[in-house]
């Protein structure tokens, strides 16, 4: 049986801090990521990765986000990337050229999208406008932003940002002069966006 060859390379993204190794495959089913900002979360039962926690084991490592060909790691102020980036590209390379698995089964199983069909009008646009035009940006760029809730009473749409958007220095003018701009025009009753703390 053949082997999958693995080819990895490296993207900045518009934190500092934060490096994109995309894939030439898949890791995760379309439409799911998993954000870790610490070990402990590598073994929630929900999200449980041996890879996160493999990638916890440098020191330097501060969070780690996984999604679609991609896992974002997110490093410490003082570590320069020119003395890790090296050591990261090939502990990457083992890692998968020896087939380790990167979530444990029951993650995948427990993370199916769901829709919800008791979702209103609104809530249906906002989740469609941030798939459509919102996701492949902010994925591009090595993160994630996911709907959290909708109030109607304010017009507050409140997001979660993953991966490099998370601690991203130019995460707020993203928020509000992108996809705060995007969703008032384009979603009846939204009047603006805010992030959720995680």
């Amino acid at each position: 049986m053949l082997k999958r060859s693995t080819m990895i390379y490296t993207e900045l993204s518009p934190n500092p801090n934060s490096m994109k190794f995309v894939l030439n495959y898949e890791l995760v089913p379309e439409g799911l990521s998993f954000d870790y900002p610490d070990m402990a979360s590598t073994r929630d039962e929900k999200k449980a990765s041996p890879l996160a926690a493999d990638l916890f084991q440098f020191p330097f490592v501060q969070r780690v986000f996984i999604a679609s060909n991609f896992i974002t790691i997110t490093k410490d102020d003082e570590t320069e990337w020119e003395t890790v980036l090296g050591d990261l590209r090939r502990f990457l390379k083992i890692f998968f050229d020896d087939e380790n698995d990167v979530f444990l089964k029951s993650t995948i199983d427990k993370n199916t999208l769901i829709v919800d069909a008791n979702d209103s009008e609104t809530v249906g646009k906002i989740k469609a406008t941030l798939d459509q035009y919102v996701r492949p940006a902010v994925e591009s760029d090595g993160g994630a932003i996911n709907f959290a809730d909708y109030n109607e009473e304010s017009g507050t749409v409140t997001v979660m940002l993953q991966g490099s958007c998370s601690g991203c220095p130019s995460a707020t003018v993203t928020l509000k002069d992108g996809i705060e701009r995007l969703l008032t025009n384009m979603v009846p009753g939204v009047k603006e966006v805010v992030a959720e703390a995680i």
